[in-house]
Order: C-alpha cells, then sequence, then structure tokens
C-alpha cells in the first residue's frame, strides 16, 4: 500500500512540532502529558507543498498544502469517546469550530 499522506491519532507526543523520519515528515500536536495527540505523517516529496500548520489541541491539529485549483485543509482529530466528560466533549467541539 502506498500512502502519501496519513492521519495519526494518540500519537501521545507532548509538545508540538515538526519531525522528520526517515523520508517523511510529522507534524503533531499533543498536550503537556503522554497522552491522547494528533499528527498527519506525509512524504517528505510534499513537504513543499506545506503552507502552514496549527496545533489546535491534543485532539486538533490543521494542515494547509498548495494545490490547483484550490489548497487543501486536513483536519485530524482525536474526539472523545462516549464517556468522557461532558466538558470535555464541549472543549473538543469549540476547538473543532
Amino acid at each position: 500500500m502506498n500512502l502519501n499522506i496519513l492521519g495519526l491519532a494518540e500519537t501521545r507526543w507532548t509538545g508540538a512540532a515538526v519531525a522528520k523520519v526517515d523520508n517523511k515528515v510529522l507534524i503533531f500536536s499533543g498536550g503537556s502529558t503522554h497522552e491522547r495527540g494528533v499528527g498527519i505523517l506525509f512524504d517528505e516529496s510534499i513537504e513543499k507543498s506545506l503552507k502552514s500548520w496549527c496545533p489546535v489541541s491534543d485532539r486538533v491539529v490543521v494542515a494547509t498544502f498548495a494545490g490547483k485549483p484550490l489548497d487543501m485543509d486536513i483536519v485530524q482529530v482525536y474526539a472523545p469517546t462516549s464517556t468522557a466528560e461532558e466538558e470535555e466533549v464541549e472543549q473538543f467541539y469549540e476547538d473543532l469550530d
């Protein structure tokens, strides 16, 4: 299977950064503890198309890639489960909005 872009959930990395792994690039957004976390992994060959990215929270990361005729936004999320507290669910949807 050949994948050029892959969304990841539960990365469990802290902070937010760009990391290179072999011939791949990983942008990730995590919290202050090794829980949750999201990321987008993509080929190094399309790194030059990355216009911007925004680590919204440890559950939401957004990346914008240059494209023709339009740019492409990728939103990777890690939604709370049905057992999560109502406050956590509301915060997730606020971040997503």
